[in-house]
């Protein structure tokens, strides 16, 4: 059977995989996945206002749902030929991002605070608890 936890991490990989690929392939420097790779980690500052609004922030963020939204966007102005090239550089990192971070098992985040994900827990709360 095969481990949930185990497939997202190594689906991670994949996609992380594309994501280099779709960059160099549309013609974009590979180093931009790099140079935007932390800003997707903004996000965190809704910790600051508790652990249900970080995870709320965290969660947004760390989604395919709106690096998705930004390609089709992007697609959508270079197919009428007005091309945005950074919508689509940023949807790419964005997505990298995420999936860099799945394939470390960093997961969505659950309201119990920030260690504790979908994928399991991580940091201290996995030494504590195993996870």
């Amino acid at each position: 059977m095969l481990d949930p936890v185990r497939t997202q991490r190594v689906e991670g990989v994949v996609v992380a995989a594309l994501a280099v690929v779709v960059t160099v392939a549309a013609g974009y420097a590979w180093w931009w996945l790099l140079a935007l790779f932390l800003i997707f980690d903004l996000s965190m500052v809704g910790y600051l206002r508790g652990p249900h609004v970080g995870a709320f922030c965290y969660n947004l963020a760390h989604s395919y749902a709106l690096p998705a939204l930004l390609g089709a966007v992007a697609v959508a102005f270079a197919a009428s030929g007005d091309p945005i090239d950074w919508l689509g550089v940023l949807a790419i990192a964005w997505v990298f991002h995420i999936a860099v971070d799945r394939a470390l098992g960093y997961g969505l985040k659950t309201t119990e605070g920030f260690e504790h994900t979908h994928l399991g827990r991580i940091g201290k709360a996995k030494t504590k608890g195993g996870g």
